[in-house]
């Protein structure tokens, strides 16, 4: 298995149903848990449904998408070991990452909300994200962070 995902290895995600958004099609496959995906397509839907209420958006759509432009990432850090050290270099980060990286953190950051049913932490985060607040946009500041801080290693990065 290489270690870089190439065209051939990239599963092609099918739209989903109701908006026809390959986007929300893979945050209910990140939401989904032991198979069932109509309990996660119910909540996603719903969710979305109700953080465009609150917000009084017409289309979910649109929330959903401004949501994530601001949890997406531009730059993250990775490790790398030069001459017996190990540094934190920054390298920016693109397409299907970057995509990843933002459904991830929104799921996860939906996930730890305690006390609310999902489809009501999946509102609330996107309400949150939407506002440039919450815990994803958070982790998002805070690598970028860690990218601005180890700027002065950036010139190990490969080519």
């Amino acid at each position: 298995m290489p270690r870089k995902t190439t065209k051939s290895l990239m599963r092609d995600v099918e739209p989903d149903r109701l908006y026809n958004s390959k986007q929300v099609a893979k945050l209910i496959n990140r939401v989904m848990l032991n198979g069932k995906k109509q309990l996660a397509e119910r909540m996603v839907y719903s969710g979305m449904q109700k953080a465009a209420n609150k917000l009084k958006v017409d289309n979910p759509l649109e929330v959903l998408e401004k949501s994530f432009k601001n949890i997406q990432p531009h730059l993250e850090t990775r490790a790398r070991r030069v001459g017996g050290a190990n540094y934190q270099i920054p390298f920016e980060v693109k397409g299907q990452r970057q995509q990843h990286l933002t459904i991830m953190w929104f799921v996860t950051a939906a996930r730890e909300r305690k006390g609310l049913p999902m489809e009501d932490r999946i509102a609330v985060e996107l309400v949150d994200a939407y506002n440039s607040a919450g815990a994803a946009v958070k982790k998002k500041e805070d690598v970028h962070k860690m990218a601005e801080a180890n700027r002065a290693f950036a010139h190990f990065a490969r080519s």
